[in-house]
């Protein structure tokens, strides 16, 4: 993809206003292990919880604490997606409004851009990873539409006969129906919408690229052509290398099924997307949830990356699933070799709550003594098993993780490790170890969670 004269220089001054920021301080798949991500040059696992998915547009006297208290928590990653719809009434939209109350395309509303900044800045000071969602499906059909400055009713630049945009689109946007995400050159070529499309997404990246904690997402849960997500992760990886930026982007495919092609298009692709995020897979449960993600962890094991999954759904009273499916689908995913894990905001997750935040503090804690990139998934190692009763993932012969879902009883085959080990059981919607004590290896041992609903049993 080639870039225009104008947009070179852009990004050349980019580069020597950002040459500070070093490549190998920048967030990317470990050289150690690259299932894993590593920052400022040492591995990490990407944990989160927060209570919106655009927490850019948050007003400061909101946004500061939220952050503060997600650093407390142990977490260090959030979703932010560039919507802005009107979901809580302190939202801006992107361009000028006029005194007619049109919008301009060409001008930019000066404070959606300063919120971004500012929010770029805190999470990099309090060493929060960010994963941008360029594009958000849902601000461009039913109500969002009818506001949006896109929308040929409501701006000046032009009409619904030039830009093939209608006044209305009613369905739900999985449906695919909205040629804004027909443009590029390899669909339907609409070179108007198309330029005011990639000066925006310029104008994102003229801010994060000053940062070295960003991963991009194109778009949130797409239904869209492979053409279209294609077009951007070149569009993105171009402008980044041309500033001197190795940056790693990805796209979220909506097809709930990890195993269907649609994914494909992004684990067949190493060379352009350098993670993927496979975060639908939350919209599983029970064994399947963890076998798919078992499948696709050996799909790309002959180019191993970074799955992440940066919206974890499940919380009481939702439809995508109650409490105990969200705290299952986590920890499935933490113990099944996840690189990152983020809890989905309320109402369809459990954004930073107590049963968030104690689950990332007990991930924490066992990282004082195992890190999840040393761990190996080995389900066949516990017998007496019942499906989706508990898993389990070793650093063999030294540390075993075991999730239990709902209470229960299994045995561990440690018969070829003779050695004593400790053995903490930690009460996850507490956040609490509640016993301790040492067992001897060389046999089968035998291991009982205190109570029902879901335990961590560390053994080290």
């Amino acid at each position: 993809m080639k870039l225009s004269l104008f947009w070179l220089f852009v990004l050349v001054a980019i580069l020597l206003v950002n040459s500070s920021c070093k490549i190998s301080k920048r967030i990317q798949p470990s050289t150690e292990e690259p299932r894993y991500w590593q920052y400022k040059g040492k591995p990490v696992l990407l944990l989160g919880a927060s209570n919106d998915d655009n927490l850019f547009q948050w007003p400061e006297d909101l946004l500061i604490p939220h952050l503060n208290l997600i650093q407390e928590s142990g977490a260090n990653y959030v979703r932010n997606t560039m919507s802005d719809r009107k979901d809580k009434g302190f939202e801006l939209y992107l361009f000028l409004q006029l005194e007619n109350g049109k919008y301009d395309l060409n001008k930019w509303n000066e404070e959606y851009w300063e919120r971004f900044e500012f929010f770029l800045n805190e999470t990099h000071k309090r060493n929060i990873i960010v994963q941008i969602e360029i594009w958000d499906r849902f601000d461009y059909s039913r109500d969002n539409w009818i506001t949006s400055p896109y929308n040929p009713k409501n701006n000046i630049n032009y009409s619904s006969e030039e830009s093939g945009l209608a006044f209305e689109y009613p369905n739900h946007p999985g449906q695919n129906k909205q040629p804004f995400f027909f443009t590029t050159p390899q669909q339907r070529n609409n070179r108007l919408l198309l330029e005011i499309q990639k000066r925006f997404v310029s104008k994102l990246l003229s801010f994060s690229l000053k940062y070295n904690h960003v991963l991009y997402c194109m778009d949130n849960e797409t239904s869209g052509e492979e053409e279209w997500a294609r077009y951007w992760a070149e569009f993105v990886l171009d402008i980044g290398k041309a500033a001197g930026q190795n940056i790693c982007v990805t796209e979220m495919w909506d097809n709930w099924d990890l195993t269907s092609e649609h994914h494909k298009r992004t684990f067949d692709h190493p060379e352009l997307y350098s993670f993927c995020d496979v975060s639908q897979n939350n919209q599983k449960k029970g064994q399947v949830h963890w076998d798919n993600f078992q499948t696709v962890r050996k799909y790309i094991s002959n180019h191993p990356r970074p799955l992440n999954t940066v919206k974890t759904y499940g919380a009481d009273e939702n439809r995508h699933g109650n409490t105990k499916d969200g705290l299952e689908r986590w920890w499935r995913h933490v113990i099944g070799g996840a690189a990152s894990a983020r809890f989905h905001r309320p109402p369809s997750g459990l954004g930073l709550s107590d049963f968030s935040v104690n689950s990332i503090k007990i991930a924490r804690e066992i990282e004082k003594h195992v890190k999840f990139w040393e761990l190996t998934p080995r389900n066949q190692l516990l017998t007496t098993r019942e499906e989706n009763e508990a898993y389990l993932a070793t650093k063999p012969s030294e540390t075993y993780v075991v999730f239990f879902t709902d209470g229960g009883e299994v045995e561990i085959n440690l018969s070829d490790v003779d050695k004593s080990f400790v053995l903490k059981w930690f009460d996850v919607r507490n956040g609490m170890l509640v016993q301790e004590k040492e067992v001897v290896g060389g046999k089968n041992i035998k291991l009982i969670a205190p109570g029902k609903l879901e335990w961590v049993a560390l053994l080290y």
